[in-house]
């Protein structure tokens, strides 16, 4: 009995000399750590995801050899806000970095000024395309799609501006039936043939291009832009769901400049 005495003194002891607060402080680190993570992994931010894990293992070197609770706390705090505002100003930095010259992705001739009328002369061209009910769509691609689905359209590499994509899709054009495949500051191809989704469920007026769409957006990460050559609306689709109907020059120039300044600049891409 005396054996269990003592090791039960022992466990109660250990319990009363634990200092709760670095405990209470570790948790809380981990649940900041795992957070963080987890929003740059999302954000395809590896660059920052390696800078980051360094700042943690040197500033868990300097904790273990520091008893100052309060500085720990107030370095963990920066560190943290600090990943924060790379995360909240991300596309800021990256229009500061190309109008400075510093180039993060393969389109060479991407600049803040080429990115923005490129953003608006796709604008123009859907739009234009909406009003007068010419079906069309147009797939944002970051050189992430199947060799296969280029390859069953003509390679055009056409500089991007409203006209060329207008007389892409003109009901009378060859290509118009297929789809446009936009890399960059690029019409890369067009006519090209993409997987339709099945999907009995979809609705009636889910034409055979929204059914591309969903198909195309299900198996690459791509964005897809669709005109509806019935009713005009314009939809946006992502991620094998339509995100948004009846889409606007707001929805679209959201999805564009996630497009030229998250998907194309992405670190590690």
């Amino acid at each position: 009995m005396g054996f269990w005495q003592d090791y039960g003194a022992r466990i109660k002891n250990m319990f009363l000399t634990i200092d709760w607060s670095y405990l209470f402080e570790f948790i809380v680190f981990a649940v900041v750590f795992y957070v963080v993570f987890k929003i740059l992994k999302e954000n395809k931010a590896q660059v920052i995801i390696w800078l980051f894990s360094v700042i943690v293992i040197l500033f868990g070197m300097a904790f273990s050899m520091s008893k100052d609770i309060e500085s720990q706390t107030l370095v963990l705090i920066v560190v943290t806000a600090t990943v924060f505002v790379l995360l909240l100003f991300n596309t800021e930095i990256k229009r500061m970095l190309l109008g400075t010259g510093t180039k993060h992705n393969r389109n060479e001739n991407l600049t803040v000024h080429n990115i923005e009328y490129t953003i608006d002369e796709i604008i123009r061209a859907v739009q234009y395309m909406s009003k007068n009910d010419i079906g069309a769509l147009i797939v944002l691609s970051n050189d992430n799609l199947p060799e296969g689905i280029v390859s069953s359209g003509t390679v055009i590499n056409a500089e991007i501006n409203a006209p060329m994509i207008e007389a892409v899709f003109y009901p009378k054009a060859p290509l118009h039936d297929g789809a446009m495949i936009i890399e960059g500051d690029k019409i890369h191809a067009a006519g090209c043939f993409l997987p339709l989704i099945e999907n009995d469920g979809l609705p009636q007026e889910i034409g055979s291009r929204h059914r591309a769409a969903l198909g195309v957006t299900k198996v690459a990460a791509v964005t897809a832009i669709v005109v509806s050559e019935e009713t005009g609306i314009i939809s946006i689709v992502k991620n094998g769901e339509i995100k948004k109907r009846y889409a606007g020059d707001a929805e679209l120039k959201n999805i564009l400049s996630d497009y030229y300044w998250t998907d194309l600049t992405a670190e590690g891409e």
